[in-house]
């Protein structure tokens, strides 16, 4: 055992060293407290005890420092070399993830006066759509700022004073007790075609009518977790707009373009839309950090490994525990995803930068059908799995690693539920070269076909990022085959392209 005059000496950068590979892997104090309680409690660090080993005040026990270690995966010795390494200790940036921007050069091309005549143009010209284009403003808007929105938090938090699980009957009393009326409605799901013609189901579940009226399907009476979910899109709506203004009516199933307003197919974007969108978003938002508020669930799903049943716990759907996961995570790069069959994204919640299969956000005629949330449409499987996968974002390979779950929505129709995180900026946080590591996985997948176990070394440089990121189902993905996924078929990197004969080979 290291004495404690052997860590004096060697201490001098300890607390530099620590307090930045904290920071590199979007760790708060709190954070690593708590990961070092689950290691061994009785040597932790408490929270002022790691600010005062950061600030250089204090010198962890052999014991502690073990602990420490553990929870970073690092060997001990790397805190106490006498000669630091530069990247040891210089904290990376890194990459934020999100939308890749464009230089608006030359500038006079992109003023207000040009682009007010230039979208309305562009939007005609794609075939896109007031409201498509607006939701692509607001998730581009939460790319930007990682989707963090303090305000919305606050908001609901005052409403829900972060209480955690709420049921069904306490939210039924905070909208009560704000003064909104409860009516209850009859409605059964109606069929309707998608553009591709194949039919589907869509329900009404709730719509809220000025000054002060919830009308909710009777259906949700037997669906707790969506009936607590519309309940808190409304409280959200009202809060936030003072029960003031237009909200769109809540329906389960896919979006149907021909039953939405006749201006949106305009070639004009209207304000509404725009309106519409952003306040479905906040509201949507608002709900999420009602049902899951942000510390308690984050401390949630970091005892349990970010496993998504959780939900169940808290009787809230999949579908919201996933998108508060992309929110409340230490780690900033995630992205999730809701599909429909054959191969339809409904919703993008975050994207990570992740170069999309869709045109004109519908359904493409050669979406990729190694990726995790299209492949299991098909499946007959029940529970949840998990994938590795290695994809081309512009022209550099990345790893990422999802978690898919296959569910009815309300209207009875199935579709799956994505959430997953790209692994590079973790691989680059613990010092190890990403870009060689994600090149070298996926050339021994093409060189297989486009699907291969994971090599031993490459495995247990993912295993070390798994455990500290703390999240249980990227351990389950590398135990399972890697995958080359795309775009779009054109891009297909597999030998031979799965396209090649113009039709693709699923595995």
């Amino acid at each position: 055992m290291r004495n404690e005059q052997s860590l004096m000496r060697k201490s001098h950068f300890l607390g530099t060293k620590i307090r930045n590979l904290r920071k590199r892997n979007h760790l708060t104090m709190e954070d690593l407290s708590a990961r070092c309680i689950r290691v061994d409690s009785s040597s932790a660090p408490s929270v002022s005890y790691l600010s005062m080993i950061e600030r250089g005040k204090r010198v962890p026990s052999a014991g502690m420092l073990a602990v420490i270690a553990t929870v970073f995966q690092k060997d001990v010795d790397w805190f106490l070399d006498d000669m630091p390494e530069e990247q040891s200790i210089t904290p990376e940036k890194g990459r934020r993830g999100g939308i890749s921007g464009m230089p608006l050069e030359p500038s006079f091309l992109f003023s207000n006066d040009i682009l007010q005549i230039a979208i309305p143009e562009m939007l005609s010209q794609t075939g896109t759509s007031g409201r498509q284009f607006a939701q692509l403003l607001i998730r581009a808007h939460q790319e930007h700022h990682q989707n963090h929105f303090p305000d919305l938090e606050r908001a609901a938090e005052e409403i829900g004073r972060k209480q955690m699980p709420l049921s069904a009957d306490e939210m039924l009393s905070i909208a009560k007790s704000m003064g909104l009326k409860i009516k209850w409605i009859d409605e059964v799901p109606t069929e309707v075609l998608d553009e591709t013609g194949a039919r589907s189901s869509r329900l009404t579940t709730s719509f809220f009518e000025p000054p002060a009226t919830i009308f909710i399907n009777k259906a949700l009476k037997s669906n707790a977790p969506r009936l607590k979910y519309d309940l808190a899109v409304h409280i959200g709506h009202c809060v936030l707009h003072n029960k003031d203004g237009l909200k769109s009516v809540m329906t389960s199933g896919r979006r149907v373009e021909a039953d939405d307003d006749a201006t949106v197919q305009s070639n004009t974007l209207n304000a509404q839309d725009i309106l519409h969108a952003w306040r479905d978003f906040e509201s949507s938002f608002f709900a999420g950090a009602l049902l899951c508020p942000k510390v308690p669930f984050r401390q949630l799903l970091d005892r349990h490994g970010y496993e998504i049943d959780i939900h169940k716990q808290l009787q809230v759907s999949a579908s919201v525990a996933m998108r508060r996961m992309t929110v409340v995570s230490p780690y900033p790069h995630w992205h999730y995803f809701d599909a429909y069959a054959p191969g339809k994204l409904k919703a993008v919640y975050r994207g990570n930068g992740i170069p999309l299969p869709w045109g004109n956000m519908r359904i493409v005629e050669d979406p990729c059908h190694h990726w995790a949330v299209f492949r299991k449409i098909n499946e007959p499987t029940s529970g949840t799995s998990a994938q590795i996968s290695i994809l081309n974002v512009g022209n550099e390979p990345r790893i990422y690693c999802c978690e898919s779950i296959k569910v009815d929505d309300s209207a009875g129709n199935p579709h799956v539920l994505c959430a997953g995180i790209d692994l590079n900026p973790a691989i680059e946080a613990q010092g190890k070269d990403a870009a060689k590591i994600t090149e070298d996985l996926k050339q021994t997948c093409v060189e297989n076909g486009g699907l291969v176990a994971i090599p031993k070394h490459i495995k247990a440089d993912l295993v070390s990022v798994a455990k500290i990121l703390n999240i249980n189902w990227i351990e389950r993905g590398i135990e399972n085959d890697a995958r080359v996924i795309c775009s779009r078929g054109a891009v297909c990197p597999r030998q031979p392209s799965c396209y090649a004969s113009g039709q693709a080979q699923c595995e």
